[in-house]
C-alpha cells in the first residue's frame, strides 16, 4: 500500500514542482507567450479548445489504433513467412527495411492518389511507420525456439504447421509484445504525421491539424495543449498493451 502511494504521489509532486518552476520562470523572465507559454496559458487553451481537442484526439486515436492493428496483423504475417525459410528472409528482409526508412513526405502524394484525403490515408501512414518493429521482433521470436524442443518436434515427425503453431508462435508472443510496445508510440506519431501531409479536409481535424495550424499562427499555448494530447494518446496505447500483457498474455510473456 505504501509503495503504491509512493508510485502515485511522487510523480504528482514532481509534476507540481516542474509546473511551479515553469510558471515562475516564464513570469520572472517575461518570456513572450509565442516562445514559451506559461502552464496557466496552456490550461486556458485546454479550457477554450477542450471540445475541439477532444474530438481531434478521438480522430487521431482512431487513425493510430487502426494503423497499429493493421501493422500487428501484417507484421505478424510477414514474420511467419520469414520464419519458414532462410532464402525467403534474405529475399524479403531488405524490402521490410523500406518501411523503416521510407520518407513519408516523399510517398504522401502517392498515398493520397491511392486512398484520397482523410482517415484511410492516415491509417496507411500509421501502418507504414509502425510496421518494422513488429516484423523484426516477431521474426526473432519465431527463430529463437529452444533447440531441444525443436529436435523433439522433429523426432515426433511434427508437420511444419504443427511446429509453427504449437512451438514457434507461442515462443514468439513475448517478442511480439515487445514489438507492439515499440510500435504503439510510432503508430501515434504516424497518425499525426499522416494528418500533416495527407490529413483531413472540411470540418474533420485531428491533432496533427491543430499542431500545424497553431504553429503557423504562433499560438504556442494551443500547440502545447495539442502536444500534451498526443503524448497522452501514446501513453494510453502503451499502458493498454501492458495491461493486456499482464492479464491476458502472462502465460506466454513471463520469462
Amino acid at each position: 500500500m505504501r509503495e503504491t502511494l509512493q508510485r502515485i504521489l511522487l510523480p504528482m509532486v514532481t509534476l507540481l514542482i516542474a509546473l511551479a518552476i515553469w510558471q515562475g520562470s516564464v513570469s520572472l523572465a517575461k518570456i513572450p507567450p509565442y516562445l514559451l507559454p506559461s502552464p496557466a496559458a496552456v490550461g486556458s487553451a485546454f479550457w477554450n479548445k477542450g471540445s475541439a481537442l477532444w474530438f481531434g484526439s478521438l480522430l487521431t486515436g482512431a487513425g493510430a489504433l487502426a494503423g497499429f492493428a493493421a501493422a500487428v496483423a501484417l507484421g505478424t504475417l510477414v514474420a511467419l513467412v520469414f520464419s519458414q525459410s532462410r532464402l525467403i528472409r534474405l529475399s524479403g528482409y531488405p524490402y521490410a527495411i523500406f518501411f523503416q526508412t521510407v520518407p513519408i513526405v516523399a510517398i504522401a502524394p502517392w498515398i493520397v492518389t491511392l486512398t484520397g484525403y482523410g482517415l484511410p490515408s492516415v491509417i496507411v501512414v500509421a501502418t507504414i511507420i509502425s510496421l518494422f518493429p513488429i516484423i523484426t521482433s516477431t521474426t526473432t521470436g519465431l527463430l529463437s525456439v529452444d533447440r531441444g524442443l525443436d529436435e523433439l518436434f522433429r523426432l515426433h515427425r511434427a508437420s511444419r504447421w504443427q511446429t509453427l503453431w504449437k512451438l514457434q508462435f507461442p515462443a514468439a508472443i513475448r517478442y511480439l509484445v515487445t514489438g507492439m510496445k515499440a510500435s504503439s508510440g510510432l503508430a501515434v506519431v504516424g497518425a499525426i504525421v499522416g494528418e500533416f501531409f495527407v490529413g483531413y479536409s472540411g470540418t474533420q481535424h485531428g491533432l496533427g491539424y491543430y499542431i500545424r495550424s497553431s504553429s503557423d499562427n504562433l499560438k504556442t499555448d494551443e500547440l502545447f495543449a495539442a502536444m500534451i494530447c498526443c503524448t497522452l494518446l501514446g501513453v494510453i496505447v502503451f499502458v493498454s498493451i501492458n495491461l493486456a500483457e499482464r492479464f491476458f498474455l502472462r502465460r506466454w510473456t513471463q520469462a
